[in-house]
């Protein structure tokens, strides 16, 4: 569950991370009545990115221009979803803009943390300048000061940013939490921090233990709008060969940092909605997203390698698995349907009689390997489930399974070149 801009700073205000005077307006005749002095900033209060570029967040300076602008807003849909609610923040001169996240990989079992000297609207600038520190034993001052070193900060930076990773880890563990993400931190001219944005993702499974979490998602279950389109980084690098598909920015964040590191080159990057809770009933599912994303990844001219990086549920590892088995099998025409002796469960690596026989076919058959060669390979990091459905039905494809993402990174890299 994604938390809305002024509820994850209801939960920043808890642990001492500063934010600014801020109102939630429901109504553009609320703004009549407005405590905060002018100029203030009205920001649509949608659990979806990209809002600036949408024209869902404005600057006004008086309550005649503010009350244009709020209705305006409330009649904007951003990737789909309208708000029923605005918030009015007071207006920060930031001198300097910077990116922090503290992330629960499920794949690592460990917190990360992320920083990048770029913050902003900007996520391209954002993703080349990340930073990546995970967290490998109990937390201490030294991991958060490590990230802010590495960031390239200096000074009193280095303990004014520190002390704000250090809160959010710490409203992590504390809530449970699957990320944690401050873009923009603003800095003043005097070195003042300020979050002046935030993002919270909640771990469903985690409601029972909070009800104070539980009051906040039943706030945040709004209906939605269908919308089947993926978020887009672009990148500029016209010699880049491999295709990235995250469920988060965070998670994109750490995925571009260890490829880049590694020296790889990536063409495009696709980031469909939803973290662990996504939900599978819902027509704005992520699940649903992922026909068309697969397609346009696959379909980039140059793309050689399709990195899947998705943390989730169960469940919904388990769909989105059965997606794109769907859609490969769907690209070769190779059947989609098993047999009961071949769905049957067999220790790894064990093939039915009648699986080695149509997988043997599959292979002769010239149409299907000419199919199989235009196919880019497929990385797949998909934590959260079991899916050995999906791989017994991928078998005789260019689809590579890996736990790991360090090594699914480097197979990425390796097979891209």
């Amino acid at each position: 569950m994604d938390l809305l801009e002024y509820q994850a700073k209801q939960l920043f205000r808890e642990v001492g991370i500063p934010v600014l005077p801020s109102q939630c307006i429901g109504d553009p005749a609320d703004l009549k009545r407005l405590e905060i002095p002018y100029p203030v900033v009205l920001k649509s209060q949608v659990p979806k990115g990209g809002r600036g570029k949408a024209g869902g967040i404005r600057l006004v300076a008086n309550t005649i221009d503010a009350i244009a602008a709020a209705r305006a807003i409330f009649n904007l849909p951003i990737l789909g979803q309208y708000p029923s609610v605005l918030l009015a923040e007071s207006h920060y001169d930031a001198e300097r803009e910077f990116y922090l996240a503290v992330i629960l990989d499920y794949g690592l079992g460990r917190p990360v943390l992320l920083g990048s000297a770029q913050g902003g609207v900007n996520l391209e600038m954002v993703m080349a300048n990340i930073q990546r520190v995970v967290v490998e034993q109990e937390f201490s001052p030294f991991y958060a000061r490590r990230l802010t070193l590495k960031m390239g900060l200096q000074d009193q930076l280095i303990e004014s940013v520190s002390g704000i990773v250090h809160k959010m880890y710490q409203l992590l563990i504390q809530k449970d939490l699957d990320s944690v993400e401050i873009n923009p931190l603003g800095i003043s001219s005097t070195g003042k921090v300020m979050a002046l944005d935030g993002k919270i993702k909640v771990n469903d499974y985690a409601l029972g233990r909070h009800p104070e979490l539980l009051n906040l998602a039943s706030i945040s279950a709004e209906p939605t709008q269908l919308t089947t389109q993926p978020t887009e980084l672009k990148w500029t690098d016209r010699e880049g060969n491999i295709g990235i598909l995250c469920n988060s920015s965070c998670l994109a964040a750490a995925t571009l940092d260890l490829l880049y590191q590694t020296k790889g080159k990536p063409a495009s990057c696709l980031i469909v909605d939803g973290y662990a809770s996504w939900d599978l009933q819902s027509l704005s599912s992520p699940v649903q997203q992922l026909q068309s994303t697969l397609q346009r990844i696959t379909e980039t001219p140059g793309i050689r390698v399709v990195l899947v990086n998705i943390l989730t549920s169960a469940a919904a590892s388990e769909a989105v698995a059965e997606v794109i088995a769907n859609y490969l099998v769907s690209k070769v025409g190779t059947s989609p349907v098993l047999s009961v002796a071949d769905r049957a469960e067999r220790p790894t690596g064990e093939r039915s009689p009648s699986h080695r026989k149509r997988l043997n076919r599959e292979r002769k058959d010239p149409r299907k390997s000419a199919a199989v060669k235009q196919l880019p390979h497929f990385v797949i990091r998909l934590v959260g489930g079991k899916n050995d459905a999906a791989k017994e039905r991928l078998a005789a494809l260019p689809v590579h399974w890996i736990d790991n993402l360090d090594r699914a990174v480097e197979q990425a890299i390796s097979l891209a070149k």
